[in-house]
């Protein structure tokens, strides 16, 4: 990727005291919409132009992936890095705006169709993505996503974390199960925020405004403040707020229910006949443009103390709110960019980290303890009226639905839900010295994540009788606990057989998990006299819900293994060989009558290099490998909209990583990414499992399926099959150029970004209903001038207005809200496609002091 080129290091300027209540003044000010406050930053940027550095050739990058601080290109693994300069060139602000600049990272959005805005993403590496539905009784993630040392990924996604004030972005591809552990089956990825400085003071802000093609305008607003206390300790505040123009129509339509023939339509003029539930036609909700705006605000506030030479503490807070409105796909069949619902569509996120970083030495080994304290409150209404319309349309449910009166209503369902998600971790790790022989990493880890959940499905009008005790016009509640608990003893051991040439590592890990899920879910028991109150396990009332029905838990307990070679061929060339594993754990089922599935192992194989050449005018970085996932877990939306999650035999993926730099004169440089996989099925998935929940597959067609008695057709996905979300080749290319305009310092940049053309699911029959993510091609435009401590940059994103598919989803199972043919009005079903956001121009002033 991009990285800065050398650059002499600038000497301080005093402080100003006037600037200060000016700086202060901006970080506050954007700070106090926010309910909690930030985290760590690092030293101040270096104020040297661009434009005077005079060395050609690319500079060094720090990173501290394998728990030490290193240059990149000693460290043998797979490795992306975004850095500051990067970040800020490339407009980068949250989640999606950097995705796409990593090759090996893919993503999906829309778990079983509940939310699809900022903070509902499932993030996948080097092919492991089986494409399944995701919420919160699903699989564990299997990357990992941290901030600094803290991990900050929950069930239903990470953190998006607005990005300002950040040192670099690390990306690590395959397992770091020795390192990193169950959350990193498949890579890592680690945002690193600058720290506090006792060196000197340092503030700036920015802020910018930009238009969205088919949408509206938006602003950002950003400041920073480090200030010493003496020569020991440092302040760092930062503050943002942020306001992302939606682009996404909410159209005016109707919908009429088949059964009941009731009405319902969001039209501005729309005039209803009649009163209650059951009017023949109903006005609900108003249609309106752009309705799937953002507006997120956020703090971080650090404080760095050196006790004496040796040791020093770290605390750190951090939070942010998002409040995200609408719906971010499109409903193909209303129009592009454009959806027709009906009932309101509101996320509102809130968190906030506390973290504690203490680090010192024991003789002459550094010791670091991390502590991470997160909460976060997820509130959400949405629309759910697709699920109506196609149940009553395939089934005739609307039949099951009347008043008190036993009347037929509007059988329409919107949901309200609540998630709340507590994560404590600790981690101590003893580090020897980078320049013995024989170099040590060693460490325990303890976590523990608490997922409070709560999802009304509400139906208006419903017949007490058909309701959740205790919770009018709810005709589906779930009310549940979840715990995950993972518990670690790890280390790595690397001896030089011959200094500074041949160096061989061995990692273990050894682990214990556990999963525990428990309380209600279901209908009330006038609906239904198998689900939810009928099947009660306790007639005590669950934290405001009937009862329990169910109270179930899984452990497990193993260890993963790494080995590696790397023989430094020169001081500037480098390759290695790594095996290396990493894991998911396994977990409740919430469907009674499923068994739990089991934990998915991921083995890797790799042969890499990292290079330098031309006086370091070149690097060329890259890796080929082979990974087989073993039984991986595979959710999918069952009956009633339940997530199932059954293990799904094995994958196989080979692939091809590689990063090209090259600082071509003075004034360009050009970076290329670039990932290729092959990843598709090793074996028949059939879709079901033995006794012993291991997943069978010789599954022929008329052979039984032993869970349900039921005859196959054969397998759901054959032997072969391509494994979805991530394409067979997914690369960018950067072109920077740096020149003085006059007295000044300016630039030009062009980034260009190609993703091949992907599957959506698993499955065979699925996968056509849905239809394949096309390929597309997206090129980002800037320009910038700098002047002194000022600089003024434009920007055009998505240079060409690409409607560049993301992915897409269903509200209900695939095979009832994507079947054709049965709704004349979604001849080809109700599929939505989520794309990236539509060109954007604009224009962000900064000043550093």
């Amino acid at each position: 990727m991009y990285k800065k080129r050398s650059r002499q290091a600038g000497s301080m300027r005093p402080v100003t005291l006037t600037r200060l209540p000016l700086a202060a003044a901006v970080c506050l000010a954007m700070a106090l919409p926010v309910f909690a406050q930030e985290t760590a930053p690092s030293t101040p940027p270096d104020k040297t132009p661009a434009a005077k550095q005079k060395a050609v050739a690319l500079g060094a990058v720090t990173v501290t992936a394998q728990r030490r601080t290193e240059d990149l290109q000693k460290v043998p693994i797979s490795i992306d890095v975004l850095a500051t300069d990067q970040l800020e060139a490339l407009q980068v602000q949250s989640f999606d705006d950097y995705v796409k600049y990593l090759p090996s990272v893919t993503f999906q959005q829309g778990g079983g169709g509940i939310a699809t805005g900022p903070g509902f993403v499932s993030i996948y590496m080097r092919g492991v993505a089986s494409g399944g539905n995701t919420n919160h009784s699903g699989s564990q993630p299997s990357v990992g996503v941290y901030l600094d040392d803290q991990p900050v990924t929950t069930i239903q996604g990470p953190l998006d974390i607005h990005m300002y004030d950040i040192a670099r972005i690390e990306v690590l591809a395959g397992p770091q199960g020795t390192l990193y552990g169950a959350s990193a089956e498949a890579g890592a990825l680690r945002i690193i925020t600058n720290k506090p400085d006792p060196g000197g003071y340092a503030a700036s802000y920015s802020a910018g405004v930009d238009t969205v093609a088919h949408g509206g305008i938006g602003y950002t607003a950003e400041g920073m403040l480090n200030l010493p206390i003496n020569q020991s300790a440092a302040i760092r505040l930062v503050g943002w707020r942020e306001h992302d123009a939606g682009y996404i129509d909410n159209k005016a339509g109707s919908r009429t229910f088949p059964t009941s023939g009731i009405t319902i339509s969001n039209a501005p003029d729309c005039k209803p006949s009649g009163t209650g539930p059951s009017a023949a036609l109903q006005c609900i909700g108003h249609a309106r443009d752009h309705y799937n705006d953002v507006n997120t605000s956020g703090a971080r506030a650090a404080l760095k103390v050196d006790l004496n030479d040796n040791w020093s503490i770290t605390p750190m807070l951090m939070g942010q709110q998002t409040i995200s409105h609408g719906n971010f796909a499109s409903d193909p069949a209303i129009g592009d960019l454009a959806v027709t619902h009906f009932y309101p569509e509101r996320v509102n996120d809130r968190w906030w980290q506390g973290a504690l970083t203490v680090q010192g030495k024991i003789g002459n080994f550094d010791l670091t303890y991390a502590y991470a304290h997160l909460k976060r409150n997820q509130e959400e209404q949405t629309d759910y009226s697709d699920y109506g319309l196609w149940y009553d349309a395939l089934y005739g449910s609307g039949a099951s639905f009347y008043d008190n009166d036993g009347a037929l209503i509007n059988p329409s369902q919107h949901i309200s839900d609540r998630d709340r998600y507590t994560n404590n971790s600790h981690e101590l790790r003893l580090v020897s010295p980078a320049d013995e022989r024989l170099r040590l990493v060693a460490g325990l880890f303890w976590q523990k994540q608490k997922h409070d959940i709560m999802q009304d499905y509400q139906i208006d009008g419903l017949a007490d009788a058909l309701s959740v005790t205790g919770w009018k016009d709810t005709i589906w509640l779930t009310r549940q606990m979840r715990y995950d608990r993972d518990k670690a003893v790890f280390g790595e051991l690397s001896f030089d057989f011959i200094p500074d040439v041949l160096t061989g590592t061995i990692g273990e890990r050894y682990y214990r998990t556990s999963n525990q899920l428990y309380g209600y879910f279901g209908y009330a028991a006038g609906f239904s006299s198998s689900q939810g109150e009928a099947a009660c396990i306790s007639p005590e009332p669950f934290m405001g819900a009937p009862c329990s029905d169910f109270n179930k838990r899984v452990k497990e307990s193993g260890n993963l293994t790494k080995y590696n070679l790397t023989w430094n061929i020169s001081p500037t060339k480098m390759i290695y060989v790594t095996r290396s594993e990493g894991f998911r754990p396994g977990g409740v089922n919430r469907r009674g009558t499923l068994l739990p599935y089991q934990a998915d192992f991921l083995i890797n194989e790799e042969l890499g290099w990292k290079t330098s050449w031309l006086d370091n005018r070149v690097s060329f970085n890259g890796a080929v490998f082979r990974e087989t996932w073993n039984d991986f877990q595979f959710p999918i939306l069952g009956a009633n909209g339940l997530t199932e999650i059954k293990n799904a035999n094995s994958a196989r993926i080979d692939g091809l990583e590689s990063q090209l730099n090259w600082q071509a004169t003075y004034n360009l440089q050009l970076t290329a990414g670039a990932a290729l996989y092959h990843a598709r099925l090793s074996a028949n998935y059939c879709g079901f499992t033995d006794a012993n929940g291991h997943p069978i597959t010789n599954c022929p067609a008329g052979s039984i399926n032993p869970q349900d008695g039921s005859v196959v057709a054969g397998p759901l996905a054959p032997k072969g099959t391509q494994l979805p979300i991530t394409p067979r080749f997914k690369g960018n290319l950067i072109a920077h150029y740096s020149f003085s305009l006059g007295s000044n310092d300016a630039f030009v940049q062009a980034a260009l970004v190609h993703v091949g053309t992907r599957t959506t699911d698993l499955r065979l029959t699925e996968r056509k209903l849905l239809g394949d993510l096309p390929a597309y091609n997206s090129l980002d435009l800037s320009a910038g001038i700098q002047r002194n401590s000022w600089s003024v940059k434009v920007y055009v994103d998505n240079a060409f207005d690409k409607r560049a598919a993301q992915y897409k989803y269903t509200e209900c199972g695939v095979d009832v809200c994507g079947a054709h043919g049965v709704v004349a009005q979604y001849p080809n079903g109700q599929v939505y496609t989520g794309f990236s956001q539509p060109r954007t121009i604009g224009v962000r002033f900064k000043q550093d002091f």
